[in-house]
């Protein structure tokens, strides 16, 4: 079958990846094999292609961690349950843990105390092939009629943002405010969600007009261009006060010191971007009681309220599908800042 695969050697993208031949993956005890029908590009695999180029990552490895497709064959002892028998679109959750330990017991494998980092695309082979094998059936969420080309981009761009705004729904009461920097695949998702689940007055921020402008038809109260007056401006939208959750989907240095600059007392910064920028942090650096995290993911449970709310028609996933040979292009858009919304890989598609 063919892959789209992390080679290594070079940041570069048509250096560091390849369209490869290589073997259909066949399932063991306990296993699931899925033909896959959708696979998300995701900026995090820029940065895999960065760590790959100084020899930090296995290669070859094929792309791909946000999965979507139908089950093919179960491996042997594999028990098939309702909603997950052969045929059935399933999507599949991507942060692979333990299992054993005392987080993967309560659902939350994204913060698996003894795996870092684990899943397809990121420590094995992912979805940017015909066949994607996963490990066990608990991986596994159901997607009754929602296509798995549409549900992909969810199990990453979808999933993690939701997580972050979950996490501080109790902030936004009647009245806040909520600050998302970076108008991208995340970006477009999460200011859908803050409609969804809460009455805060949104605010987007981005340095591409042209994405801020998709935002604005999704909802966003305000859009702010990026900038040296961004603060100001986000500050007077607000009253001056600042913003009670603010989620930097990019992290860079710049991001980030905007973050900090538009948050307020008792409010919430999440870093959701992995730019690989630094938050200075001093008794003074921040409004009092301002707490600052970084996040991942999010749980298998939270999947399945994500993929609930997707039912209903609660938002509406800004992305474009494209074949395994266009992959190359796909990540060349997204390097170069020209990529609008979500890609999504679709390896059995010609």
């Amino acid at each position: 079958m063919k892959a789209f695969q992390l080679i290594g050697g070079s940041a570069d993208v048509d250096e560091t990846t390849a369209l490869n031949d290589v073997a259909q993956p066949d399932p063991g005890p306990g296993q699931v094999l899925v033909r896959v029908g959708g696979a998300g590009a995701c900026h995090s695999d820029v940065s895999l292609m960065e760590f790959s180029a100084g020899g930090r990552r296995d290669v070859p490895m094929t792309l791909g961690h946000e999965n979507a497709g139908w089950i093919e064959a179960f491996g042997p002892g594999t028990i098939e349950t309702p909603g997950l028998e052969v045929g059935a679109p399933v999507a599949v959750y991507g942060a692979w843990g333990c299992g054993a330990c005392q987080n993967c017991r309560k659902g939350i494998e994204n913060y698996c105390l003894n795996v870092t980092a684990s899943g397809p695309g990121l420590s094995v082979d992912g979805g940017m092939a015909e066949y994607l094998l996963v490990p066990a059936t608990r991986y596994l969420v159901p997607l009754a009629d929602l296509a798995p080309a549409e549900a992909a981009p969810l199990t990453d761009a979808g999933l993690t943002p939701y997580h972050a705004i979950k996490a501080g729904l109790h902030l936004l009461v009647p009245g806040s405010f909520a600050v998302v920097i970076g108008a991208g695949g995340l970006g477009h998702l999460a200011v859908q969600f803050l409609k969804a689940l809460s009455p805060a007055t949104v605010i987007c921020v981005d340095q591409r007009e042209s994405a801020l402008e998709v935002v604005a038809g999704l909802g966003a109260d305000h859009t702010v261009v990026a900038g040296p007056g961004a603060a100001e401006e986000i500050r007077g939208i607000t009253g001056g006060r600042g913003a009670e959750m603010v989620l930097d989907i990019c992290g860079y240095d710049d991001t980030l010191a905007l973050a900090g600059a538009v948050a307020a007392p008792l409010g919430r910064l999440t870093i959701v971007g992995v730019g690989g920028g630094t938050l200075p942090m001093n008794f003074f650096a921040f409004p009092y009681e301002c707490s600052v995290q970084s996040t991942y993911w999010g749980s298998i449970t939270e999947l399945e309220e994500l993929l609930a709310l997707a039912r209903t028609g609660g938002f509406r996933v800004h992305a474009a599908t494209y074949t395994l040979d266009q992959a190359a292009g796909v990540y060349r858009s997204m390097v170069g800042g020209t990529l609008q919304g979500r890609a999504v890989i679709v390896p059995n598609q010609s």
